[in-house]
């Protein structure tokens, strides 16, 4: 019986490093549609945002029914509490990366990103997908470090927001539509970065035993 528990929980850990490399592609496909316009693209973001929803409810439930049926010592309900927090994070994610991807059909062919902000953006993209990406390489080798270089890269992440607000209020000839696409655009990188940070410390609780401080 404990044996078949614990490969379901090490079946559990595995979906958990697949829906983070799934974030991280879904990330890429999103800052590659919304630079280069590309539909197509924009409709991979989509499935792959679908995909991380349906997995997440696999996974609680799947838990949840671990839990209910089996008897787990204080690190399997540490790993259950963990993965459920992980894939939440996970999902919303994917829902982050559509965002930007919904925002580029939306606007599509004018550009979502007008000129004086493309560098800042840019930033903010290749820092979103390398947390998702470190996210998944914590998950997968435990080792808090990762944890921390996550959080490093979230306050970049603010600092390049806090740029983008400073053009956005100072030195502005775009109208109000393309101001407040930029700043949503934004904030959807930002909260993908809070949401990696989020789910970067549950992982690092379930490594250690230990809330992060």
């Amino acid at each position: 019986m404990r044996a078949s528990f614990d490969r379901q929980l090490d079946s559990l850990r595995g979906r958990l490093v697949w829906m983070a490399a799934s974030a991280a592609s879904a990330i890429r496909w999103a800052n590659l549609c919304l630079f280069s316009a590309d539909l197509t693209v924009a409709g991979q973001v989509l499935d792959a945002a679908d995909e991380l929803t349906q997995a997440r409810r696999s996974v609680e439930y799947r838990t949840f029914e671990l839990l209910a049926t089996q008897q787990p010592v204080a690190s399997d309900l540490r790993l259950a509490w963990a993965g459920v927090q992980v894939v939440g994070d996970l999902d919303r994610m994917g829902v982050l990366a559509a965002h930007i991807a919904k925002t580029m059909v939306r606007r599509h062919p004018t550009p979502v990103v007008a000129s004086p902000l493309v560098d800042v953006v840019r930033a903010m993209a290749a820092i979103a997908e390398r947390l998702a990406w470190d996210l998944a390489r914590l998950l997968e080798l435990n080792d808090p470090r990762l944890s921390a270089a996550i959080v490093r890269a979230d306050d970049e992440m603010d600092g390049l927001m806090r740029r983008l607000f400073q053009v956005v209020l100072t030195d502005w000839s775009f109208g109000v539509a393309a101001a407040i696409d930029a700043v949503q655009t934004g904030r959807f990188y930002e909260r993908f970065a809070d949401h990696t940070v989020s789910a970067a410390r549950h992982v690092e609780f379930l490594i250690t035993g230990q809330r992060p401080g």
